[in-house]
């Protein structure tokens, strides 16, 4: 859709075919348009035709934001109706498999947002300020401006949750956005879009393009777009920076640690061995904030904590989706880096490693068993090893590792050396152990406590924050 319009299939020149990514043998699970540089010209225009003053803004069309709440009301409720709701989750399922309750909790965040914003709160998330001046009759305004026409380069990973709300956010504040979703999970959000218009969005509000990578690329520098949204790889994500000279809002990788404090008890040990599973393997690992690396103290390993999250791993299956395709990594890369860790000494699979049996899933995905290498923690800060160890790889794969007592500093020496810090958690009670490790370390989120976790956002979760459960 550009500039208030559908496109009719005649408009269409070249198309993607997007596989059924859980049967290599079945029908196409879609095509999607695949915009190529000469069709651009629409989406340029309609970019142009948004001056930087935006849409809306606090002294301009000011009845937009309690549009927009109502808008955002109306979508919130219309998530929350059965028949809807197990729509969307349905085509989360088709495009990215993963279990029924991930695909659940996807929807229902993004609800929980919806409504979050309805009747007024839109408005009041306008709010401006006002500063006395240094003389008589003086004094300071400021307002939350819009930067006019944006663009949103969104994940495959949540189809729905993270374009959703980033593309109301870029709405409410009167933005005109285009809205590049990824190619293989692009029919999510077309059907939200729909729902959008009939809860009363104007048609010529979003402009939705499907392409590949280098096209929106082209958009994004040829047209007056003034600021992207990015949310992808590190790799793209620092091309992009340097593309748009620095005009970019990145959420890129992570690698995600936990560590297991020394204060473990049998108690606790289901809920956390479970926490751990679900951390590393729901939605097969592809979250930007499964857990990498678990450091695990000689505590925990004493409880048999390993020997639980094996057992829960094991649980997961093909039939019910708690286990399924990669979609960007083959088998083949997985494996080739599993192999390398085995290189490093001392090092072995603790579970999984291998191909999932009875798979039908195509040979461009993976399909791995929920896998953990051990690696030793002496063995893994060495030089020769580090990068190796801190690779994240978007897959259900985690590096684990243990430490005694005296060796904190050891794993807040490794913590200190990796890079893409976005989430991380501390599963301890012990006030004085988790304040050394909160001290020493930078994320995004960081979750500390014996129910702490390194996903499971939930709608009001801000990067920079300490979450304590």
């Amino acid at each position: 859709i550009v500039g208030g319009k559908w496109q009719s299939e005649a408009d269409i020149k070249h198309k993607l075919t997007i596989p059924n990514p859980m049967d290599k043998d079945a029908p196409p699970l879609c095509t999607v348009a695949d915009t190529s540089i000469d069709e651009l010209g629409p989406f340029i225009e309609s970019m142009e035709a948004v001056t930087k003053s935006g849409v809306h803004n606090p002294l301009k069309n000011v009845d937009r934001y309690l549009m927009y709440g109502d808008i955002s009301k109306k979508a919130g409720e219309a998530l929350a109706q059965p028949d809807v709701q197990e729509f969307f989750i349905k085509s989360i399922q088709k495009c990215v498999p993963k279990s029924h309750a991930q695909a659940k909790g996807e929807v229902m965040v993004t609800a929980a947002f919806l409504n979050n914003f309805g009747g007024d709160n839109v408005r009041f998330l306008a709010r401006s300020f006002g500063v006395p001046g240094d003389y008589y009759g003086q004094q300071s305004n400021g307002y939350r401006w819009p930067y006019g026409p944006v663009a949103i380069v969104a994940p495959f990973n949540f189809p729905l949750e993270i374009p959703v709300l980033q593309l109301m956010g870029a709405l409410y504040m009167g933005n005109k956005p285009v809205l590049k979703p990824a190619e293989k999970v692009a029919l999510v959000m077309e059907q939200f879009i729909h729902l959008l218009h009939e809860c009363g969005m104007p048609t010529e509000d979003v402009d939705l393009m499907n392409c590949q990578g280098p096209i929106a690329e082209e958009l994004v520098v040829k047209s007056p777009i003034r600021l992207t949204q990015f949310t992808g790889s590190s790799r793209v994500a620092e091309h992009l920076s340097e593309r748009t000279r620095g005009k970019v809002k990145i959420e890129d990788a992570g690698f995600d640690w936990k560590i297991l404090g020394p204060d473990a008890n049998a108690s606790d040990l289901e809920y956390v061995a479970w926490q751990c599973d679900q951390d590393a393997y729901a939605s097969q690992g592809q979250k930007c904030s499964a857990q990498s690396i678990l450091f695990v103290h000689e505590n925990w390993q004493s409880l048999g904590i390993l020997d639980k999250v094996k057992a829960n791993a094991a649980t997961r299956s093909l039939d019910d989706l708690t286990i399924g395709p990669v979609l960007t990594n083959t088998t083949a890369d997985i494996m080739n880096h599993v192999n390398k860790l085995l290189e490093i000494p001392g090092s072995s699979i603790l579970f999984g490693g291998k191909e999932l049996k009875g798979h039908n899933i195509p040979d461009i995905y993976g399909a791995v068993e929920p896998t953990a290498v051990f690696v030793p923690l002496q063995e893994m800060l060495k030089d020769e090893n580090f990068e190796m160890c801190v690779t994240e790889i978007f897959a259900p794969f985690q590096v684990v590792t243990t430490y005694g007592e005296g060796e904190i500093d050891l794993v807040l020496q490794a913590c200190e050396r990796m890079s893409h810090h976005l989430t991380a958690a501390v599963v301890s009670n012990d006030a004085i152990f988790q304040n050394k490790v909160l001290a020493h370390t930078v994320n995004g989120t960081t979750y500390a406590g014996m129910r702490a976790r390194t996903t499971g956002a939930p709608q009001n979760h801000w990067f920079g924050y300490v979450f304590i459960s």
